[in-house]
């Protein structure tokens, strides 16, 4: 009898907090997605950072051993410094030093990756001034590009998404919930063909280093805005046409990612994942209990302000009474 008590008040427990526990659920979860993309990541690339670690102090030792006059202290700070620079993107290489990072195309994609917050890192700001301009530019310029995508995504979703669902939905007769599905998909796919697959194949073609996985790569991580900085188009040193190409590849950040979130408020508004979020949403107040709670409020300001009267009558009553019997006032008798 007390076990089933107790059951039964347990799968009352958790019926009266079961968003409280998917949310739950939902953190433990991104927790572990953390820890093994973590897992994954140091088996993967771990090997290979000893790798290279490995050759490049072979060849270090050895170009010491070619240059005696040259001490490792020397070379040590050299190397530093030709480090630092290249964090800033400047190169000393004979090849390289005849591309500037702050002409007027590469300042646009600068402004463009830092607006968007995709942020290759493959340029910085050198000096402070720049650099509390990026601040103030940013500070700015990052909700207004919010506001700005939010109102063009807002109305192409009418003439991408809306229309075309409620069109076929009244047409054909069909399943609005089965045409949101079909048409998120098709959209989707035609997404993907035209910033991801077509792009890929062109940035393969004109970037000279790069296979078609590494542009695809270079695709999505600039179009998901997480922006590694581990490729970068358009540095090469022979480069042609770079301002042309500088602007081309800015055009097709801000599009893409217009498309981006087109693609992805389409797949949010279908009813199967509205169903899965509000399974760990708090729930809203319902009209009714949000009445109900008026209803007691005003009962409850009601009946104090019917007692307040009567208590003052209470306390009026022997006054009253006093000056209704004038025959027991002795002047007047």
């Amino acid at each position: 009898m007390l076990q089933s008590l107790a059951s039964n008040s347990c799968v009352r427990l958790i019926q009266s907090h079961r968003s409280t526990w998917y949310f739950v659920s939902l953190v433990l979860g991104y927790i572990l997605y953390l820890i093994f993309g973590a897992v994954v990541f140091s088996s993967v690339e771990l090997p290979y950072e000893d790798l290279l670690r490995q050759e490049l102090r072979a060849i270090k030792k050895q170009f010491l051993q070619e240059n005696d006059c040259l001490s490792e202290e020397r070379l040590e700070q050299f190397l530093k410094k030709a480090l630092d620079a290249s964090n800033y993107g400047v190169s000393i290489l004979n090849n390289a030093s005849a591309n500037w990072n702050w002409d007027f195309t590469s300042a646009l994609f600068f402004a463009s990756t830092v607006l968007s917050t995709t942020g290759y890192g493959h340029t910085a700001p050198l000096s402070d001034g720049g650099k509390a301009f990026c601040i103030i530019y940013s500070v700015i310029g990052i909700p207004f590009t919010l506001l700005f995508l939010t109102a063009v995504v807002q109305r192409i979703m009418v003439f991408s998404t809306r229309r075309p669902i409620m069109y076929i939905h009244t047409r054909w007769g069909l399943s609005k919930p089965l045409v949101a599905i079909v048409h998120a998909t098709v959209l989707a796919t035609v997404a993907v063909s035209c910033f991801f697959l077509i792009p890929a194949a062109i940035f393969s073609a004109l970037e000279e280093n790069w296979n078609f996985l590494e542009s695809f790569y270079f695709c999505f991580i600039s179009l998901s805005t997480i922006g590694l900085g581990d490729y970068v188009p358009g540095e090469a040193a022979n480069q042609r046409f770079r301002e042309l190409y500088k602007v081309g590849i800015t055009v097709y950040l801000i599009l893409g990612l217009i498309v981006m979130l087109v693609v992805l408020e389409t797949f949010c508004e279908l009813q199967q994942l509205k169903q899965l979020r509000k399974m760990f949403y708090l729930k809203k107040e319902k009209p009714q209990d949000r009445l109900a709670i008026l209803e007691h409020d005003h009962l409850s300001f009601t009946t104090v302000s019917r007692r307040a009267p009567s208590q003052n009558e209470d306390k009026m009553q022997p006054y009253v009474t006093a000056l209704a019997s004038p025959s027991d006032d002795p002047l007047i008798q």
